[in-house]
Order: C-alpha cells, then sequence, then structure tokens
C-alpha cells in the first residue's frame, strides 16, 4: 500500500513533482562510482588511488567523482604531503555526506535483503555490541512506521523557484 497524498497531491494528474528531493539528490549520488566512492568514503579510503583503484575506475573518471563530490559538499579535501614528495589531497567526509550514510546503507541493507541470495558478504554491527544495525523508518517519538502510515503533503514554506534562476517565487506549483 502506497503513502497517502494530502490535499493537492491526492490527483496525481493535477501535479509535478517540481523540486524533488530525490532528484537533487541523485544529480550528485546518482552515478554507480559516485556511490562507491562514498561507500570507500566510509569503509575509510581518503587517497585518490585508493578510491581508483577499489572502485575500479579510470583516473579521469575518478577525478571527476571526486570532484563532484566535493563540489556538492560531501567530500573536503584535505592536504597531505609524505616525505620527499610534493603536497596531495585526502578526500574526507563532510557533515553532509555523514548525513548520507543512512541512506547508503538503507541501499546497501536492500541489496543483502534481495540480491544476494539470504547470505550476504558482510554485516553492518554495533561496535560495543555487536549486535545488527538496520535503517528503519521511525517517526519522531522513536516508533516504527510502515509506508501504509506514512502522509505526504506540501510543506506550506516551500516556494518553487522561478524557472532558470535559484529565487524562490510565491508560487506552489502543486494544484494551483
Amino acid at each position: 500500500m502506497p503513502v497517502k497524498l494530502e490535499g493537492p497531491l491526492r490527483d496525481l494528474n493535477s501535479w509535478k513533482p517540481d523540486g524533488c528531493s530525490i532528484v537533487k539528490a541523485l544529480d550528485i549520488v546518482g552515478a554507480r562510482s559516485a556511490m562507491l566512492i562514498l561507500r570507500e568514503s566510509i569503509y575509510g579510503t581518503t587517497r585518490f588511488d585508493g578510491f581508483a583503484a577499489r572502485v575500479g575506475i579510470t583516473d579521469a573518471a575518478a577525478a571527476a567523482a571526486l570532484r563532484k563530490l566535493t563540489d556538492a559538499g560531501l567530500l573536503r579535501k584535505q592536504p597531505y604531503r609524505e616525505e620527499g614528495k610534493r603536497t596531495r589531497n585526502e578526500y574526507v567526509l563532510t557533515d553532509m555526506g555523514r548525513d548520507l550514510v543512512p541512506a547508503i546503507f538503507a541501499l546497501w541493507q536492500w541489496g543483502d535483503k534481495y540480491l544476494q541470495g539470504g547470505v550476504p558478504p558482510l554485516e553492518r554491527v554495533e561496535d560495543t555490541t555487536g549486535e545488527p544495525v538496520r535503517v528503519e523508518l521511525r517517526g519522531a517519538g522513536g516508533g516504527e512506521i510502515g509506508l501504509e502510515d506514512i502522509r505526504i503533503r506540501v510543506n506550506k514554506d516551500w516556494r518553487r523557484p522561478p524557472p532558470n534562476t535559484g529565487k524562490h517565487s510565491g508560487a506552489v506549483g502543486f494544484g494551483d
């Protein structure tokens, strides 16, 4: 059963998902190489050569993906210098990048359940207890929530930006 749509969203033929946050997120992390570089960042990879080798992509593809993730604010460059060599950059997760970890873990969890034949190669466990780590939908009160128990509504404070600008207008764009 799908989520419940509220107000003008109920009539799917009357609106389009303009300004969709999923689309904006996928513009940044939707490429396979971007997601795998983020996975590697979670594992502790920080150096360019490590990303390219572990993800299995060319130097050019690694450079493009790292540039995109850095420009978007998910990774930041941190200079380092080995003895007798020039200064280079390591790439580390920013707070913005760390905030994406639950989404990455949710995708990983889904792959474990449906694509690994019941026995995934790796497990995510809490360091201190060894208990499994899971991503779940929970309300502010802490209870688990099913898809059928979610309502989606227009945010009264959101305003659609006019075409080709970053400035917001007064038009909501849902059923108007």
